[in-house]
């Protein structure tokens, strides 16, 4: 198994502050970034010297993740405002990220491997949740269909209640008894009242 890189080893509160400084930076100025995270870790008394060029190649990796998370929270925002889900979106643009962040940590792992070195395991993890995760628009489809079906119920009740006022008025005007009216409803529209 490959050794860890040093970059990976520095505390997470370093980390996030590598993270800010990337961003902030626009990208770029990775010698002088360099420089201050090793003043950083020094002032944290951390014994680790990280290299220019390897803030360089996390500064790289880590650029393309934040686009890919990017792309990925506007396409998930996107779908579910398309498909009237203006509340879950938030929820499940979460979600969607959380998970593509895993998968792409995973991925680039793998990427980093040579052959002998690949755990199938892993790339079978990485297939199942990513099976899961287009499965789980098949749920959202299923909760947007019963959520069709109830209102197109909602509105043939509606229908009901609307023509069984009219068969009411109907046969008040022609002056059948209430119990012929409610036999004529019942034989019309299947409503009993």
């Amino acid at each position: 198994m490959p050794k860890p890189r040093k970059i990976n080893m520095m505390p997470a509160e370093v980390r996030d502050w590598l993270h800010q400084t990337l961003k902030d930076s626009g990208w770029s100025g990775y010698e002088k970034i360099a420089d201050d995270l090793n003043a950083k870790l020094q002032e944290e008394g951390i014994e680790l010297q990280i290299g220019k060029s390897a803030v360089h190649e996390y500064g790289k990796e880590y650029q393309e993740f934040v686009k890919y998370q990017e792309q990925a929270s506007q396409w998930a925002e996107s779908w579910m405002t398309d498909n009237g889900l203006q509340e879950e979106a938030q929820r499940h643009n979460v979600l969607f990220q959380m998970l593509t962040t895993l998968a792409f940590k995973s991925m680039q792992f793998q990427m980093t491997q040579k052959g002998e070195e690949i755990d199938p395991r892993e790339l079978h993890f990485l297939g199942k949740m990513m099976k899961d995760l287009m499965s789980s628009s098949g749920i959202r489809e299923k909760l947007m269909d019963d959520e069709r079906d109830r209102i197109a119920a909602e509105a043939r009740r509606q229908a009901q209640e609307e023509m069984a006022g009219r068969v009411e008025g109907a046969a008040a005007e022609a002056g059948l008894s209430a119990e012929r009216a409610a036999d004529l409803r019942q034989k019309l529209l299947g409503v009993r009242s």
